[in-house]
């Protein structure tokens, strides 16, 4: 499937801002399942972005914009190839205790221990506990189960949490957005000891309202030996396919932040953000690659 994806973001000012810098991680991922055929970030008050890929390998554009200005726009458009489901390998059915012998454990560490999102308080090690209180499966397997029970039992809502709202206070509230939904799946995952990590990126809905308002998604990925990491978004209750276009990745939302910076002058008077992910035309597609 090739996916085209337009983010636009527009801060403005109560007045004038100045010395403006800024970071971006809005270029999709390369690689497992997806590529990015195209790629252009586009500035106003015009100027140069400089790239480098972060610890996780993100794309991260910077930009700084000095001279006074009352508005920033920042629009990211990209072209993204996805594997269909069935082109991609099968997650296999392997037990809770090969995590112990995988030798990737050392370097996974980071993923199935606490966050700053994702403080791994005993009552999301209860809540997993309960998921799983049948008995443990395959790694893959409990994965889904947990994840299957927040789409069950928590409440999509926005405006209910906010961006500095964590896993535990998430599971108490018991409802969210998807942020929410994916901090809380990795405390599950994590409190079990299965390496997982949290993934932001797009969602073609292919049931959306006319009138429904599009934006970033997030879900997670679990790390299962022998095949490498698998995603599944606990919002919609399904393993991540065709339709998710992976922009970044880190052990939360702290580290995919996709936009982040400071300036001086005024405070910001509004902010409008605009996300669009439709289908692209064969034509389109084919010049690009």
């Amino acid at each position: 499937m090739h996916l085209r994806v337009i983010h636009r973001t527009l801060y403005r000012y109560a007045g004038q801002a100045r010395e403006s810098f800024n970071e971006a991680r809005l270029r999709p991922l390369e690689g497992e399942g997806q590529r990015c055929l195209d790629f252009a970030l586009r500035l106003s008050p015009a100027t140069e972005p400089r790239a480098y890929a972060d610890f996780y390998g993100n794309t991260v554009h910077y930009f700084e914009i000095t001279p006074p200005h009352e508005e920033l726009l920042i629009e990211a458009e990209s072209l993204v190839a996805t594997a269909p489901a069935a082109a991609r390998p099968p997650v296999p059915a392997v037990p809770a205790e090969h995590l112990e012998a995988a030798p990737e454990r050392e370097m996974l560490a980071e993923f199935y221990h606490a966050s700053h999102y994702v403080p791994l308080e005993v009552e999301l090690w209860r809540e997993a506990l309960d998921v799983l209180a049948d008995g443990r499966g395959d790694l893959w397997g409990d994965v889904r189960r947990l994840g299957s029970h927040l789409h069950r039992t928590f409440a999509y809502r926005p405006n209910t949490t906010g961006v500095n709202t964590r896993a535990t206070d998430a599971l108490r509230q018991r409802m969210g957005v998807c942020q929410d939904f994916a901090h809380v799946h990795l405390g599950l995952c994590r409190s079990l000891g299965i390496p997982a990590r949290y993934v932001s990126g797009y969602f073609l809905n292919t049931t959306r309202r006319t009138d429904e308002i599009e934006a970033s998604h997030a879900w997670i990925e679990a790390w299962i030996p022998g095949h490498g990491w698998a995603g599944f978004d606990p919002t919609h209750d399904r393993p991540a396919d065709e339709r998710y276009v992976r922009v970044a990745v880190g052990r939360d939302y702290a580290d995919i932040r996709p936009l982040s910076g400071s300036y001086r002058g005024a405070p910001t008077r509004e902010l409008i953000v605009d996300v669009r992910v439709r289908p692209a035309d064969a034509a389109a597609a084919a010049s690009a690659a």
